[in-house]
Order: C-alpha cells, then structure tokens, then sequence
C-alpha cells in the first residue's frame, strides 16, 4: 500500500506493507487524514518513532472479524490501543495502560497510508450529518473536551486559552459553550479572527491581559507558553496543560509551591462528546482547514504544515 513512514527522514513509500489485524482488531480503508502539530514534532525526533504517521482520521471499515456489523462502516477511532487486562485498564483508566501502543506515535502504525489497523473497541461509526472533513477533527476536538471531563468550569470564571493553532482554536470553542468569561491569547490576527466571528474575546498583547485568570489553558506547543500561563493565574488557580514539549522544559517549582496553582495534565479525550458536537455544527472545524494534498505529495504536505501560521492540512488517500 500507500504509506508516509518515519525512518532516517520522512518519505513516501508505495509498496509498504498492508497492516495485518491482531485478534480484536479492524482493517480501516483509510479515506483521508489532517497532519498536527504532534506529527510534525514526530518528524524532528520527539518519541523517537518509526513507521507510519498520522493519528486524525476518517475511513471506511474492510475487515473485521466478528463484527459484521461495522464492514462498510465510515468510522473515525482513538488512537490508544490498551491490553485490556492489566489493572490500569481494569480500573478504567485504558488510555493509560502501560501495555498500550498508539496509533502513528508509538509502535503502531498510522492513519497517513491506504490502510491501519485498530481495536475495534476504539471505533466509533459516524452519521452521515457528519463530513469527512469534520470527522478529522474528531481526535483533537475531543482532546479540547477533555478539559471539561477535568476541570470544573463556572460562568463567573475568568479563562485564558494561550494559543491561537489548531487545538487552542477548538479548545476555545468548546470552552464557549460553558458560558465563561473566555479570552484566547494569540500572535496571529487571522486566526484570531476565527473565534472573534463567534463572539469570543481575542488578544494579541499579554500587556493588555488583567492577571489573576481562574482558569489558564497554555495550548502553544512552546516552553515559553507555561511561563506566560504560570504569569497570568490567579493563586490557588488551575494551569491546563494541552502541549506536548520536545526535549525539556525549565518549570520554576518554588511559584507554583508558593501560589499553590494546580496544573492538570490534559491529554486524549472523549470521542462521543466530540462526535456529537461535529453533528450539532457546534464547532466550526472548516475555517481551519488550510490546505489539501494527495498522499503521493506528503512530503509536501508536511513541509507546507510546518509554515508558520497555517493551521490543518489534510492528507487524501482517495
């Protein structure tokens, strides 16, 4: 099959091997899937991963024993392949599972390639309401939502989204919807733009911000993003933490000790929340879709992902 693979360098690949299904899991006949910022930190040597990329996506399902139900099926899946049976995963807690691989980020491959393989317990059908554009946004639309399953939020609360990518636009969104006093702090008026069309408070100064935030949301994808947070909550605030970091990251202990802030690691989410916030057109996922390419042309793709200020490119594999 079709693939983009990690090795030395990023390439494309027209003879890769076509995923064969452990016991429990599906064939996904991938139809198109968006590049994040994950994957391009994947291509500099975060998590040291190798094989295919790509963990955003829409199929349809070819193969699944046992489960005639979902052949045909157009389907989008978390990305956390757990065991199922070690005490992590008894205890509710699968995304965890020490056992687990996932998908285009740790020893499994992903969802930039004709086909993937997937338990069939993390896929989740779609309505037909749903396009096969919004259905990418899927995975990162339910890790904006995981902050709700976190963090208790009221309308007196005073929130800051620090951010203004791809994530930091949905988290946004979603943050909306609970009617608190939202502000997003970002470097780029277009994308700024993007939420000021749906009422929602926009900055581009820290200087003009008021200190003293109930709620920080730091979703820049950059060490310097914690500072600004850790500057901009109240004490005994809460900092939400949605950006992974390659390499380390300098964190001053003594000041989160001494304002007694609570930080919230906040990571995959739930996909039937997102699911049905795609269907209600709750979210506008399209304005971030910057551009589109066949997968023969991924190289490009991710070349043109990493340019600063573009936000989603998609990957089509039919």
């Amino acid at each position: 099959m079709r693939a983009l693979t990690l090795r030395t360098g990023l390439e494309f690949c027209e003879q890769y091997p076509t995923p064969e299904p452990s016991p429990g899991e599906a064939i996904v006949r991938v139809i198109q899937a968006g590049i994040c910022d994950t994957d391009l930190q994947l291509v500099r040597g975060y998590m040291g991963f190798q094989g295919v990329l790509g963990h955003e996506f829409v199929g349809i399902v070819e193969e699944a024993p046992h489960h005639p139900d979902l052949i045909g099926k157009r389907v989008v899946g978390e990305i956390n392949a757990a065991c199922r049976a070690c005490p992590v995963c008894a205890a509710g807690r699968p995304t965890h599972c020490p056992h687990r691989t996932t998908l285009g980020i740790d020893r499994r491959d992903g969802a930039f390639a004709d086909y993937l393989a997937l338990p069939v317990e993390n896929l989740y059908p779609l309505p037909d309401e749903i396009t096969n554009d919004q259905a990418v946004f899927t995975e990162p639309l339910a890790a904006a939502c995981q902050i709700l399953e976190q963090v208790s939020l009221h309308e007196t609360d005073r929130v800051l989204v620090i951010g203004d990518g791809k994530l930091g636009l949905l988290c946004a969104q979603v943050l909306q919807r609970t009617g608190c006093r939202l502000t997003v702090l970002g470097q780029h008026p277009e994308k700024l733009q993007i939420l000021a069309d749906r009422g929602i408070d926009t900055s581009q100064d820290p200087t003009s911000l008021s200190p003293g935030f109930d709620i920080v949301v730091e979703a820049t994808g950059t060490a310097g993003g914690f500072t600004l947070a850790r500057e901009c909550v109240r004490p005994r605030g809460t900092i939400v933490l949605k950006s992974t970091y390659h390499g380390q990251t300098v964190v001053d202990m003594t000041a989160l000790v001494i304002h007694e802030i609570t930080v919230v690691g906040s990571r995959c989410g739930p996909f039937p929340r997102a699911i049905a916030l795609l269907r209600e057109h709750a979210i506008d996922v399209q304005s971030l879709i910057h551009q589109r390419f066949p997968i023969e042309e991924g190289t490009d793709a991710f070349a043109y992902a990493a340019t600063k200020g573009v936000l989603k490119v998609i990957v089509e594999m039919t």
